[in-house]
């Protein structure tokens, strides 16, 4: 979480590095990084699959940025609006063509059978975790 918040500040960051103050660029960042953990939790609530926090680096704290540019930076607040708002539309239907495309062919899911027993044993004839049973999590619990 902590190196998501790191991240999701050089993310935010990125899309007015010309316009900001060096202050402005450290208040950009710190608020990227508290942005992080509230994010993760609303797409864990969501049921959103990230287990990297990809989205939550990437997406919320790319906007947030571009937000920034607008606020504290030397861009105008309805045009970095439009920007987001036409790169949103735009990947959506990109991303939504490509998976169609992927979908009809190849197909986006593994078979039930293969998920069960986890694709790094299906797809890498090997356990991602040699001393772990499968369906046994207690190890995640305890205290190290």
């Amino acid at each position: 979480m902590v190196l998501n918040g790191i991240l999701g500040g050089l993310v935010s960051i990125t899309a007015g590095a010309d316009g900001f103050t060096p202050g402005g660029a450290i208040i950009v960042g710190l608020i990227a990084g508290a942005l992080v953990p509230f994010s993760v939790v609303l797409f864990d609530k969501l049921k959103l699959d990230d287990p990297v926090g990809a989205t939550t680096v990437h997406l919320v704290c790319g906007i947030w940025g571009t937000l920034a540019v607008g606020i504290l930076g030397t861009g105008n607040l309805g045009s970095q609006l439009i920007g987001i708002g036409a790169i949103g539309v735009f990947t959506f239907a990109f991303a939504y063509f490509i998976f169609f495309i992927i979908n009809k062919t190849v197909g986006l899911r593994v078979n039930e059978d293969m998920e069960s027993k986890g694709l790094d044993v299906t797809e890498h004839e090997m356990s991602a975790y040699q001393n772990v049973e499968r369906g046994n999590f207690a190890w995640m619990t305890s205290d190290l």
